[in-house]
């Protein structure tokens, strides 16, 4: 157990870990914070917000919490007695579906919450079974609700990794999506009966011969927007083939659930969780 000193003033518990724990960086201590590891007199803290006061003792435990084994695979990134945001691999689904119904992230959170006696979660969003990255669960039908009236006013962000260089590095999509029988996503650029407006930012970040990393914030969250919208400018996400794409890289889909942002529906405190760079994907542009 390593103690560190209080503040001789009240801080967020986030900027004073970045003093106590230098030269360590801002990254890293995010991540202790997020791990459980950190204790203010007592009580485990993941709020990068929450206020540390003079007298405070705040403690960092050597090892991070073991993950349940019920959860094989996932990862809690923040949780508290409202809702839970979990770290998804690549290659799960995030509900069931006609052909697979017992292996999903909802059913592996949901035995790890009956374990422990808590609940069981509700879906706000999804994931396509092959993106990797950030998903958010609420603890209760209300909390689900609030968070999806609210959705455009949460900060989702995504790396992709794509084939080719979008023209210009950095610019807005915006269309309506429409989902066929088929199951693909179209874009139009009028509204419909069924056609959903999508708002994607994207951003160049590096480039490695054919492939590209591109940063990409979601105003609205429709299903397969990414990929449809970077398709649409000639640079489909590595990997996939449904939306054109040539090259398979990692053997996945070049897609990762990298940052969410939002305003806690209860406390009002700002929620920031981030979920690593899987490395399969960062050998790609590396």
């Amino acid at each position: 157990m390593q103690h560190l000193p209080s503040p001789a003033s009240e801080v967020p518990l986030l900027e004073w870990l970045l003093h106590a724990l230098a030269p360590m960086n801002r990254t890293r201590v995010k991540q202790v914070l997020r791990s459980g590891r950190v204790a203010v007199n007592g009580t485990l803290i993941t709020q990068h917000d929450h206020p540390v006061r003079p007298g405070d003792q705040i403690t960092i435990a050597r090892d991070a919490p073991t993950p349940a084994t019920d959860l094989a695979g996932i990862t809690i990134v923040h949780e508290d007695a409202h809702l839970i945001v979990i770290d998804k691999p690549s290659g799960l689904l995030t509900v069931a579906t006609e052909s697979e119904k017992t292996d999903t992230a909802f059913v592996r959170l949901s035995a790890h919450l009956a374990a422990r006696n808590a609940g069981r979660p509700f879906v706000v969003h999804r994931l396509d079974r092959d993106t990797s990255g950030l998903l958010l669960f609420a603890r209760s039908a209300e909390v689900r609700d609030q968070l999806q009236a609210d959705w455009e006013d949460v900060t989702k962000t995504y790396l992709a990794v794509v084939e080719g260089a979008p023209t210009p590095a950095r610019g807005t999509i915006e269309n309506f999506l429409t989902e066929g029988r088929d199951l693909r996503v179209r874009a139009g650029r009028t509204p419909g009966k069924d056609a959903k407006r999508a708002v994607t930012r994207y951003q160049m970040r590096e480039a490695r011969g054919r492939y590209v990393l591109v940063e990409v914030e979601l105003e609205t969250g429709r299903k397969h927007q990414i990929r449809v919208h970077m398709a649409g400018v000639g640079c489909p996400v590595a990997g996939d083939k449904m939306y054109g794409a040539t090259t398979d890289p990692a053997r996945r889909l070049c897609l990762h659930a990298w940052r969410l942002a939002f305003d806690h529906p209860f406390s009002g405190t700002r929620v920031e969780a981030e979920s690593p760079f899987p490395a399969a994907l960062a050998r790609v542009v590396g």
